[in-house]
């Protein structure tokens, strides 16, 4: 109808709403960049290097693969790979079915589980 009435030559009053055809529901406010450095400065602890080590010399002298290791314990093999990279966040639990597997006895080598 507005289109019709234009191609006339008739006037027509349009006013464009705020944000209009965005996803803009709220409006960004100052603290916003307060928040974002707040929330950069947290993170989680990872596995050390030194452990994923272990992991893998236990592994691999058991001629282990990550995904037998991982079938083991019965978990992912991405949770194997991501331990010994050091990219995990230690959780005890699966720490110690992992020592279970691979032998990795206190006393006998370092022990994996976090403190």
């Amino acid at each position: 109808a507005i289109l019709a009435a234009q191609r006339r030559g008739e006037d027509v009053e349009t006013s464009k709403k705020w944000a209009a055809g965005q996803n803009k529901q709220h409006s960004i406010t100052k603290n916003t960049a307060k928040l974002d450095r707040e929330t950069e400065e947290l993170h989680h602890d990872r596995v050390t290097l030194e452990v994923g080590k272990v992991i893998q010399q236990g592994r691999q002298s058991k001629g282990l693969t990550q995904k037998d290791l991982a079938t083991k314990i019965n978990e992912k093999p991405q949770v194997i790979a991501d331990y010994e990279s050091g990219r995990a966040i230690p959780n005890n639990q699966v720490l110690g079915k992992i020592e279970r597997a691979i032998d990795v006895r206190p006393g006998t080598a370092p022990v994996l589980r976090a403190p």
